[in-house]
């Protein structure tokens, strides 16, 4: 055991050594391994991190949450043409559903409005998505109110004039002010301010923090939502526990009587589920994992190549050192572990540098990134330093196995 320790130490020494003795060649050497490293472990670490804050954004969402209107939030096979046809989602087939479908925890109707002006006194603030919806949205969102309260059933069915503001939307508009209680003008009309919702934080999507509710029959007043009016859809979150594809049919067939389709014609509508939006959103993570590893599998075997051939260079160059080793009765295996060691440590330092520069650039893109941050796992860097660590096994065996075989005579001879 001792003396493989000692074989061990000594074919170290030799190693370092060399890299230090040889410094341009070992830079460029360190070079490859070095923007290998760092292209992989910077994708994954993008990806990585692009998963994670989509799911955080996501995890006030419950996944059993669906979606009924005339558009498609994915890839559809119905053309477009067809799918231009399909009537709107309707404020009655929000009542319709709500009465008649069973097995349903909270259903709410929303209307895709576009975004809208509020005025305060001197205070303006343009571009706010005001989202008229009726109030069990509370329920099926992950709203929390800061200060007053969510309007009421009452004050949704009868589209009382109350909005509900998102918390940067009111910190905006009335700064250190009370806003509870006082009227601001959106949609040309006045509305009293009823509540503010607790600060959400960044997000990839729509935050609510940039948001304000208010109630939809006080929008379809003004605004029609038929064929030519502001889009709707009903928004289901079926109780805990229930068979998801057994209420999924039986809604649908409910649907397609209220909307009087005979059998045998296709749906005029889409059901749109959020587990089926989170799968695709993993489904294009995955693709992005794939392609990362495809495109940094090209710098990490330019990499590799470029240790390889320094190796080699480095065998031949030390060939007569080796003769001189050999006929002092170096054994074959110490010739093989001073290259394959010069390799690793090679390709280990080109690694470790690889990953102190994704986790610099993480830092300074942290920094300058409000919505997204990028996060550096140890898995990944775990990643990194095994994957250098293989590169300079993979890309040293074949010199090394070439150098520990010389034999002494001819490579000595071959030196001088």
């Amino acid at each position: 055991m001792l003396l493989y320790l000692r074989l061990f130490k000594e074919s170290f020494s030799f190693a370092i050594s060399a890299l230090t003795n040889n410094k341009l060649r070992t830079f460029l050497s360190l070079l490859g391994v070095t923007i290998g490293i760092f292209s992989i472990i910077a994708v994954l670490a993008a990806v990585d991190s692009l998963d994670r804050n989509i799911k955080e954004n996501l995890s006030g969402l419950d996944k059993n949450t669906m979606y009924l209107t005339k558009y498609s939030f994915g890839p559809t096979e119905v053309p477009r043409w067809q799918r231009d046809n399909f009537p709107q989602t309707e404020y009655d087939d929000y009542e319709f559903i709500k009465r008649n479908v069973p097995n349903i925890e909270a259903v709410s109707y929303v209307m895709f409005d576009t975004p809208e002006t509020l005025k305060y006194g001197a205070e303006t603030i343009s571009g706010v998505s005001v989202t008229p919806v009726s109030q069990e949205i509370y329920e099926i969102e992950d709203l929390k109110i800061g200060q007053g309260r969510f309007y009421t059933e009452s004050e949704s069915v009868t589209g009382s004039p109350v909005i509900v503001l998102g918390y940067s939307v009111a910190e905006n508009l009335f700064g250190t002010m009370n806003p509870i209680g006082k009227e601001i003008r959106v949609y040309g009309r006045k509305l009293t301010v009823i509540g503010v919702l607790k600060k959400f934080g960044a997000s990839l999507f729509d935050s609510p923090d940039d948001e304000a509710y208010v109630p939809a029959n006080f929008v379809r007043r003004f605004k029609s939502g038929g064929a030519d009016g502001i889009p709707g859809a009903v928004i289901i979150k079926p109780e805990n526990g229930v068979d998801l594809g057994a209420f999924e049919s039986v809604m649908k067939q409910k649907f397609r009587i209220y909307r009087g389709l005979k059998a045998g014609e296709p749906d005029d509508f889409f059901v749109n589920k959020m587990s089926g939006f989170k799968d695709a959103i993993d489904s294009v993570i995955g693709t992005m994992n794939i392609m990362g590893w495809i495109i940094s599998g090209f710098s990490l075997l330019v990499g590799g190549f470029g240790i390889a051939n320094i190796m080699f260079v480095s065998v031949k160059e030390r060939t007569n050192l080796i003769g001189i080793q050999k006929s002092l009765g170096a054994k074959n295996r110490f010739i093989l572990f001073q290259f394959l060691f010069e390799a690793v440590i090679l390709a280990v330092i080109g690694g470790l540098v690889g990953l102190g520069l994704v986790w610099i650039v993480s830092l300074i893109a942290s920094n300058f990134t409000v919505d997204f941050q990028f996060v550096l796992s140890l898995g990944n860097m775990f990643l990194g330093f095994i994957l250098s660590t293989i590169i300079g096994l993979v890309s040293g065996v074949i010199p090394a196995i070439s150098a520990s075989r010389l034999d002494p005579v001819e490579a000595i001879r071959t030196g001088m």
